[in-house]
């Protein structure tokens, strides 16, 4: 597939939480920035999370949740970034291990052995947030050089709102000048 000159290429790695219906916006948001997007989900995201239908129609591309087989085609060109989000605990936790189980997680780590600016919306509640694991995680993952918005809870404030999750915010931190990791060859293969 022939990408249009000089625009750059989005991953967003969507997880399994009930705020991922909204991803939509990240990629309104992304494209109204001039980034071509594709979207790589979890297994448990694609499963239900989000309307796989519509985000396959605003972006052209079919969601990525499972491997390819050898000889065919990649569906993506290689990353200029990625963006994680929602990313769930169970997501940081894993990709701050090394684990690499689902092409989601695969993608994570190729990214930063590559050099590939990411950067994570965390959706994790109050409870898991305080687990020493995650903890751990969030600072070995900002010390491979990965950025974090706000973590969002989703849970209901005292004045009884629920926090508005803040998509756009993942755009702001890719753009915003901060030293990227230097850690392997400028490019990513493509997924």
């Amino acid at each position: 597939m022939t990408e249009p000159a000089g625009k750059p290429f989005l991953y967003v790695v969507v997880c399994g939480a009930g705020i991922a219906a909204g991803v939509g916006e990240l990629i309104a948001a992304a494209q109204r920035r001039g980034w071509e997007v594709g979207v790589i989900a979890t297994p448990v995201a694609a499963s239900g999370f989000f309307d796989v239908a519509a985000v396959e129609e605003r972006t052209g591309r079919p969601i990525r949740s499972a491997g390819r087989s050898p000889g065919d085609p990649r569906p993506f060109p290689p990353p200029d970034a990625v963006v994680v989000a929602p990313a769930t605990f169970n997501t940081v936790n894993k990709w701050a291990a090394g684990i690499a189980d689902t092409l989601a997680l695969g993608t994570l780590c190729e990214a930063y052995g590559l050099g590939v600016p990411t950067v994570v919306l965390p959706c994790v509640g109050e409870a898991l947030a305080a687990h020493p694991a995650y903890r751990g995680s969030l600072e070995r993952l900002r010390g491979m050089g990965v950025r974090f918005a706000d973590p969002y809870s989703g849970e209901v404030q005292q004045d009884g709102r629920r926090p508005e999750f803040a998509w756009e915010r993942a755009l702001d931190l890719l753009d915003s000048p901060q030293e990227q990791p230097t850690v392997g060859p400028a490019s990513m293969p493509p997924v």
